[in-house]
């Protein structure tokens, strides 16, 4: 695992276009202290750098782990040409020197890499990082943020969301224009993810996403442009909250989305593979059985319209339906897949979009569901919410 060293990088970080905001003049901003990857007394973690302890101030562990937000190119006009992952959370941390006016931080470098790259073993790696940062008996932190890169942002913070065993904030942040461009949003969506995170009210929303001004629920909240800054949305149930003068507004109370559960994956030491497939016109779907070959343990199909699976392709859907899960989902970015008569041998996702239905699987199968207890996980909330038989929705 790569360390960007400090010395290193804060001696490059001076002449780079990542320079730091002017402070204001009466700012007093504690200074960065180098680590590389101590393992103080009261932290279990291979910190890279921590800041100057103010005792008024909550403690939070920022996780580096590459992305947009820590990318850099030989342009400041580029915004696509970039190398994600150049940047380590020493020289994030330190463009941003508000934000130790705000929290203690420690900064840990987990992995610096564009978060296409990142594995199901690193989602259960930083997921069990965060659950002993902020839930264990001796947890040290207040809370926990992560920056990411936004591919698969998403992805991560709802497995977290659904294996965090407390009720401490993680907030997940990421950029869309690298640390080098003018106007970079990696700095501000930072200082906000951190300010989110410290604010008392954020306790007990579960795992949060913070970009551009927004705060959403994970379980919700997911990118919806592949180029512009205010790419991560929650349309359809809308977002929980604002950062409004680097203070987090929340519209409501705290409370947690309906229907979502959290799952103890402490002991479980690998996600089994769950494969994905898209549907559409035409869609067969022959290459389930070689998924299954490959060594695929379910499948989540993402369907047309709410979660319809073509004619053909149900044909070979139901030749593997005893082998292992299949769960529908939709590619539509909003809506239900509800149960309905027509897919008697189908799971259906319900809210879940299909990148994170397939993280539900993933954590179901890991805990030794078999596909009836399965079943019962994704769809029982909504029919008992529903109250009625379904017959159809098409």
């Amino acid at each position: 695992m790569h360390f960007v060293q400090a010395a290193a990088v804060l001696g490059a970080f001076a002449a780079s276009a990542v320079a730091a905001p002017l402070a204001p003049a009466a700012a007093s901003v504690p200074a960065l202290v180098e680590r590389n990857n101590w393992k103080g007394s009261d932290v279990q973690f291979n910190i890279t750098f921590e800041s100057a302890r103010k005792a008024h101030l909550p403690k939070t562990l920022i996780m580096a782990t590459g992305g947009t937000i820590a990318g850099s190119s030989e342009s400041n006009t580029d915004s696509t040409g970039y190398t994600a992952g150049t940047v380590g959370v020493a020289a994030l941390v330190q463009a941003v020197p508000e934000l130790l006016n705000v929290s203690n931080i420690d900064g840990m470098q987990v992995i610096n890499t564009g978060s296409e790259s990142l594995s199901d073993a690193f989602a259960l790696h930083i997921s069990k990082l965060a659950n002993k940062a902020l839930c264990a008996q001796d947890a040290p932190y207040d809370a926990v943020v992560i920056t990411h890169g936004t591919d698969t942002l998403e992805e991560t913070a709802y497995f977290i969301d659904a294996t965090l065993q407390c009720d401490k904030p993680v907030v997940v942040v990421g950029a869309m224009r690298p640390s080098t461009a003018i106007s970079a949003d990696g700095p501000n969506n930072l200082l906000q993810a951190v300010t989110t995170a410290v604010t008392p009210s954020s306790v007990g929303r579960g795992t949060l996403i913070v970009l551009n001004d927004r705060i959403g629920a994970a379980i919700y909240t997911e990118k919806t442009h592949a180029n512009t800054v205010d790419t991560f949305r929650a349309e359809e149930p809308g977002y929980l909250g604002m950062l409004l003068s680097d203070k987090a507004f929340y519209y409501q109370p705290a409370t947690q989305p309906t229907f979502k559960k959290v799952y103890d994956v402490s002991q479980v030491e690998a996600l089994p593979r769950v494969d994905l497939f898209m549907g559409y016109q035409g869609a067969n779907l022959e290459l389930l059985n070689a998924s299954l070959a490959l060594g695929a343990k379910g499948v989540v199909i993402a369907g047309t319209g709410s979660g319809s699976i073509s004619d053909i392709g149900l044909e070979h859907v139901n030749e593997i339906v005893s082998k292992v899960p299949v769960v529908r989902s939709t590619k539509i970015n909003n809506g239900f897949v509800v149960p309905g008569a027509y897919y008697p041998t189908v799971i259906s996702s319900g809210v879940l979009n299909p990148v994170k239905t397939r993280r539900l699987l993933q954590i179901l199968l890991a805990l030794g569901k078999n596909a009836s207890e399965i079943r019962t996980e994704f769809e029982e909330p909504l029919k008992s919410f529903i109250n009625f038989n379904i017959t159809s929705a098409y």
